[in-house]
């Protein structure tokens, strides 16, 4: 699934996760959300250096501005040091700038994956760092407007993180480091729209990337 980095998930989503099935209803607010034109492509990340402290102050929001309107994430703050710490120095060093959500789920659960700027699904930085702040195994852990990063395994975080727009059960494996405040609407509207060839997990139909992140 999109919460795992492809590269180390070669047999697909059904044997790690435990998946309440939900059926997504879209809004009319969903339906209004317009995208303007990306010229963003899968492209070679750039080079991050691995933080060399955690953060003693925590970024309190990250702004995605996507060619479809900007999506508001208020974080967790300290619950997730590691996670802020390295987010926000990929999102200021322009990690993010001109990438693709690359990958949408619409059955079993219910995220848009972003992150990586090759828009392969094995993308990421050249540091890893620790789980934090992970949900109750337990029904809708991860419900909708939940931002938690994917990965290929314990401690295992990197770029790539999901966006929950319906209620979801996950194995409790993925951190929590943030909830869409604002824009949700948006990641509903990537949804309706479905992926490509009406598949329930693949690339968006919708287009959608993120021109940069700013941090607050």
């Amino acid at each position: 699934m999109g919460v795992k980095v492809k590269k180390k998930l070669a047999a697909g989503i059904g044997i790690i996760f435990a998946i309440t099935s939900i059926t997504f209803v879209p809004t009319a607010q969903a339906a209004a959300v317009k995208c303007t034109p990306t010229k963003a492509v899968g492209h070679t990340p750039k080079k991050i250096a691995t933080p060399k402290k955690v953060l003693t102050k925590f970024p309190k929001k990250f702004t995605l501005v996507t060619n479809c309107g900007n999506i508001v994430i208020t974080t967790v703050g300290a619950k997730a040091p590691f996670t802020m710490t390295s987010i926000a120095a990929l999102a200021k060093g322009g990690y993010y700038d001109n990438s693709l959500c690359h990958r949408l789920t619409t059955q079993g659960l219910f995220v848009l994956q972003c992150g990586d700027p090759t828009a392969t699904g094995s993308g990421g930085p050249e540091f890893t760092y620790p789980d934090e702040n992970l949900p109750a195994n337990k029904s809708n852990n991860y419900p909708a407007g939940t931002v938690a990063m994917a990965n290929s395994g314990p401690n295992t975080n990197g770029s790539q993180f999901f966006l929950v727009y319906a209620n979801t059960t996950l194995a409790p494996s993925y951190t929590i480091w943030g909830t869409i405040t604002s824009g949700l609407d948006i990641v509903k509207a990537i949804a309706k729209a479905g992926a490509v060839g009406g598949a329930p997990d693949g690339k968006p139909a919708k287009t959608i990337a993120i021109s940069k992140v700013l941090v607050n």
